[in-house]
């Protein structure tokens, strides 16, 4: 039963993000939470406060545009006191320049007694940089900002 309980929120959080409402997130996140984003490009890096991470959910949106979340896989193991989640997508968006485009990823993620306390992001990073170089080269300047750590 709770792993279903945080198979749903985890599904509810993606839905929500989906629908541009980072709070989706952010109100499932411990204060002390560690979110971090692989790669060397203006979404990559640790955040370890509520205030960056929630710039960072922001940034997304602003970079990568309407996107939106398909969940293959939501794998919940462990017990309430240590939750793991691995969270198997793929996400589409238009860009800043309306160009479609998709890619591949997973989110490890840690829960302790129902709030999330850890968020680990392993996307495409070949693809993500190409459209990050991409915006960035018709004038989305913040496609090629340093990273938003905390």
């Amino acid at each position: 039963m709770y792993h279903a309980i945080v198979r749903r929120k985890i599904t509810n959080a993606f839905a929500g993000l989906s629908a541009g409402r980072i709070e989706a997130i952010t109100g499932e996140l411990a204060p002390n939470a560690v979110h971090y984003f692989v790669g060397t490009h203006a979404l990559s890096g640790t955040r370890r406060t509520p205030e960056a991470i929630r710039a960072w959910y922001e940034r997304l949106l602003r970079l990568l545009q309407g996107i939106s979340f398909t969940l293959h896989e939501v794998r919940v193991s462990d017990w309430p006191w240590r939750t793991q989640v691995e969270a198997i997508w793929t996400e589409t968006n238009h860009g800043t320049d309306g160009v479609k485009t998709s890619a591949e990823g997973v989110n490890l993620i840690e829960v302790r007694w129902g709030r999330v306390t850890s968020v680990r992001i392993y996307p495409d990073t070949a693809a993500l940089a190409k459209t990050l170089m991409r915006i960035a080269a018709k004038g989305t300047v913040e496609a090629l900002a340093p990273p938003i750590t905390s």
